[in-house]
């Protein structure tokens, strides 16, 4: 099954629920920033990953962002500073 790459964002101002939507993503993707991950998911782990997190949220308080990059995309991606980490398509190993 093909796996798209994402960008996954989220601002969460309890700390308990910031904790485990934290949890939740580290098993599908990288973190590259404090509540930024890069995931490649099929749509069925794309799902499961909404039906995880998004119930935690309180929708006046929290909010999260999926951003699909496209390949021609990827290529263009910068990255400045810290360790870059990020996912081969193909593998889930981290860099």
């Amino acid at each position: 099954m093909t796996r798209t790459h994402y960008l996954i964002c989220y601002d969460i101002a309890d700390d308990k629920r910031l904790r485990k939507v934290a949890k939740i993503m580290e098993d599908y993707g990288v973190r590259v920033l404090y509540s930024v991950f890069e995931c490649f998911l099929t749509p069925v782990q794309l799902e499961s990953l909404r039906r995880s997190v998004e119930p935690l949220l309180d929708p006046l308080e929290d909010s999260i962002r999926y951003y699909v990059i496209c390949e021609r995309c990827e290529s263009k991606i910068e990255h400045l500073g810290r360790e870059k980490k990020f996912l081969k398509r193909k593998r889930e190993e981290v860099l």
